[in-house]
C-alpha cells in the first residue's frame, strides 16, 4: 500500500521511531525519488511505501487520502503496552480507547494528519 508523504527521512523517522516499524528498504531511484518500504513489527506480508508527493496535486493529497476516514489499521496483541509507548513516544489519539465486541480501538493521526485504528481484536 502506498502513502504519500512531504519527505522520505521524516516520515522514515516517524514510522520507525513512534510506530516502531521496520524499515524494510530504502533504495534510491534517482535525484528525486526513492523505494522506501516499513512494516509494523510482525508483519510477514504487509509493507507500506512511503511515495515522496511528486507534483501539486499529489501533495494536496498528502494527510488527507480518504477524505478524513480512518484510512489504515494497525493491529495489536497487546493493545495496552501499544497504546502506552506510541503515547510516550509522541504519537497523537485523536479518539481516545473503546471497548466493543469487536475488540479494543483508538484512532490516532499520523506525522501528516492521517487517521489509522490501532486494533486488538476481540478473543474468538
Amino acid at each position: 500500500m502506498a502513502l504519500i508523504v512531504a519527505d522520505y527521512d521524516e516520515a522514515i523517522a516517524f514510522y520507525t521511531q513512534k510506530l516502531n516499524f521496520t524499515l524494510v528498504e530504502d533504495t534510491v531511484l534517482s535525484d528525486a525519488k526513492r523505494w522506501v518500504l516499513v512494516a509494523p513489527p510482525g508483519a510477514k506480508e504487509t509493507c507500506l511505501l512511503l511515495a515522496k508527493a511528486a507534483d501539486h496535486e499529489q501533495q494536496s493529497r498528502i494527510g488527507n487520502q480518504t477524505g478524513g476516514r480512518v484510512f489504515l489499521f494497525l493491529y495489536t496483541d497487546d493493545f495496552k503496552r501499544d497504546y502506552e509507548q506510541m503515547k510516550a513516544r509522541g504519537v497523537v489519539f485523536v479518539r481516545e480507547p473503546v471497548t466493543a465486541a469487536y475488540g479494543t480501538v483508538a484512532v490516532f493521526k499520523d506525522l501528516y494528519g492521517n487517521l489509522w485504528d490501532l486494533l486488538e481484536p476481540a478473543a474468538k
